[in-house]
């Protein structure tokens, strides 16, 4: 099988800077890390290449070019391939523009599965996915909590998602998209010592607008069509702490809070 892996690479949560007045998020200087819904969808090809001979696996992404020593770690864990899209002239792109600009790219691509996340911390629109799947003319699936490696191949995929109310299990006609969640338990593995050090730059492919020939209206800020009524900074409301001990006037106070909250 040919796995494709979606990923974005996502600033630090705790640490990101937004610009109001494109609203878009500064990526420079900013600790990056690898979206954790699409870490899931890499951990899961990988563990597809472990069980079936013959599986590759390509991680594909449009980020900067600073995001390489992230990707390399991909290939160290076992991503057979990086392709990596970015050109300035990307920047800004919303999720219309970000999807047709990955969407181009795989039309030319050989793949039996695409793997992504079903959110990103740095957005959570959950449009990307979807976008993709109407491009490509293919089915998508959101909040996909496992997939039966049994009933994995080239023709089908079975798996369950979590749609809040119930697991409810499906089968997909492939190729297809499928994207995980968090939630999904599955686990990038460690890399090995061996590898910690290791080059794999000649692993990693660029692409750029010179390969998937945009004008420059189709991207980037200019195409991007979604328009952002207004933007604000959640208020977070401030909360007295209370610290107690072990003894008894502590355990009397936890009690009281406890039965106060409604959870004796």
């Amino acid at each position: 099988m040919k796995l494709i892996c979606m990923v974005k690479i996502v600033p630090d949560v705790d640490k990101f800077k937004y610009d109001f007045e494109t609203n878009t998020v500064v990526r420079e200087n900013v600790r990056m890390i690898l979206n954790p819904d699409d870490a899931c969808g890499v951990a899961f090809a990988l563990k597809a290449k472990a069980m079936k001979p013959g599986t590759t696996v390509e991680v594909v992404t449009m980020a900067p070019r600073s995001a390489k020593p992230i990707l390399e770690d991909l290939i160290r864990m076992g991503a057979d391939q990086v392709t990596l899209i970015s050109d300035s002239c990307f920047s800004g792109s919303d999720t219309y523009a970000t999807s047709t600009i990955l969407a181009k790219y795989l039309k030319k691509a050989a793949y039996d599965c695409i793997l992504t996340g079903s959110h990103a911390i740095d957005g959570d629109t959950s449009h990307v996915p979807s976008q993709i799947g109407d491009l490509l003319d293919i089915s998508q699936m959101s909040n996909v909590m496992q997939i039966d490696l049994s009933k994995f191949d080239e023709s089908r995929a079975v798996f369950k998602v979590d749609n809040d109310l119930a697991v409810s299990t499906y089968e997909m006609k492939l190729p297809g998209i499928l994207s995980l969640q968090k939630e999904s338990k599955y686990k990038l593995p460690y890399i090995k010592y061996a590898d910690i050090a290791r080059d794999m730059s000649s692993q990693i492919k660029l692409v750029t607008n010179d390969d998937l020939k945009f004008q420059s209206h189709e991207v980037g800020l200019k195409g991007s069509l979604t328009k952002v009524n207004r933007t604000f900074v959640k208020e977070y409301q401030k909360r007295d702490k209370v610290i107690v001990g072990t003894d008894d006037q502590g355990i009397e106070t936890v009690y009281m809070f406890l039965k106060e909250k409604g959870f004796l």
